[in-house]
Formats: C-alpha cells, structure tokens, sequence
C-alpha cells in the first residue's frame, strides 16, 4: 500500500509528530487490511454450515469492517485534522477489532478464515493504540 508515501508527502503532515507519521502509516494500513479480512470472513460464514451459531461473528465482523475502513479512511486525511477525533475513531477501531477477534477466536479451530480474520483484527487493534501513542493522542 501507499499509506506512508502518501502521508509523508502530504502538505499538512506536520500536524502528525515525526514519529508518528510511520505509526499512522502502519495503522491506515492495517485498518484497510482488517476491513477486507472481516468482510471476506463474514461471507465466508454464510457459505458454512451451521448457520446460527455463526449469526454473532457475521454481524461482528461486518461492524468491524465498516469501523476499520472508516478509520482507515479518516486516518489517511491530513488536511486540518480534528486530532480529538482522530483518537476517538482509532480507539473505537481498536475496540471493535478487540470483540471480532475474540469472537473469531471461539471458531478458529473449526473454520479457518476465523483463525486468519482473529489476526488481522488483533493486527489491526495494536495498530490503531500504537497509532494513538505515536502521535501523541493519548
């Protein structure tokens, strides 16, 4: 991806400490990568077996890709950034990564892309709080 080439270049980036560019980088990236991941793992529920007993992890992950690309998408504008907003949105994130990962978790050992999702979304979550630290959000 091209999160941190993006942001590096941005006119505006000074609203970012240095040291956090690379860690908002990393966490735009992962948000992205956590939406598609639980997507792609709630579409994977419907075609298994067994239904109801996935009815919690489908809506879990959709909440959590709607809130990662979201983050994602708010992370990635510099231009008069709402910093207070910012950190709301990312801890949000990290929260909602927080319960569809542990979520996930319960049916990796049946199905697999629950194990694969269960990572992203763990990935996902110290992203958005390291994020938060490196910026200086906290």
């Amino acid at each position: 991806m091209h999160a941190l080439e993006m942001i590096g270049t941005h006119p505006e980036v000074r609203s970012v400490p240095v040291h956090g560019v690379d860690a908002l980088a990393a966490c735009v990236e992962a948000c992205f990568d956590c939406a598609q991941t639980c997507t792609a793992c709630a579409d994977a529920c419907l075609g298994e077996e067994g239904l109801e007993d996935l009815r919690r992890c489908i809506r879990l992950n959709l909440d959590c890709a709607a809130l990662c690309s979201a983050a994602g998408e708010i992370a990635s504008r510099r231009t008069h950034p709402n910093l207070a907003l910012l950190k709301q949105v990312l801890e949000v994130c990290a929260e909602a990564c927080r319960i569809c990962g542990a979520e996930c978790a319960r049916h990796a050992g049946h199905h697999e892309h629950c194990g694969i999702c269960r990572n992203a979304c763990d990935a996902c979550e110290l992203a958005c709080r390291r994020a938060i630290e490196a910026a200086g959000l906290n």
